[in-house]
């Protein structure tokens, strides 16, 4: 399979006006993990690690690995454990399509292909991946990124509810 990369713009220009499409405000904390995500290079760092995994030239483009790694977020962060349920939130919201720059008249990835993703990167990659994630966010929230016990009382101590602007 050969590996898909996240390159923006490349898109055809719409064939309607931009007001007839439903949009929707966001979420305040897939805003913010997007801008951290962006700002330090994620979908680049996601590529170079998983640049083994694929082809450089049979089969058809799979998923980009930071698309991919952004739906397995959305998995964590919304509580599903199975890649067809992730298939199903993406493609039902309008939130998650933002976060994954989906437009609303482009298709979401189907549940076959996040699996075969997911078999086709190693174990240590996605450690990897997800440890720079982690790093990246505990940073953002100030806290000492190198200390793994840091990042643990970090999470320890966030409020399990709150509002809308705090999440």
């Amino acid at each position: 399979m050969a590996m898909g990369t996240r390159k923006h713009g490349e898109r055809q220009e719409e064939l309607w006006y931009r007001s007839e499409l439903p949009e929707a405000p966001g979420h305040p904390f897939y805003k913010r993990l997007n801008e951290v995500l962006e700002r330090d290079g994620f979908d680049r760092f996601c590529e170079v690690r998983c640049r083994g995994f694929y082809h450089e030239k049979l089969g058809r483009p799979s998923l980009a690995p930071g698309l991919y790694f952004r739906l397995m977020i959305i998995g964590f962060f919304e509580g599903i454990d199975s890649e067809r349920g992730i298939a199903w939130r993406v493609a039902d919201s309008l939130t998650l399509r933002q976060f994954l720059h989906i437009g609303p008249d482009e298709r979401t990835p189907d549940h076959v292909t996040i699996s075969r993703t997911r078999r086709l990167i190693s174990g240590a990659a996605h450690q990897q991946v997800f440890g720079w994630v982690l790093k990246r966010l505990a940073e953002a929230e100030g806290v000492e990124a190198e200390s793994p016990a840091a990042v643990r009382r970090m999470d320890r101590k966030r409020a399990k509810k709150m509002s809308n602007e705090e999440w």
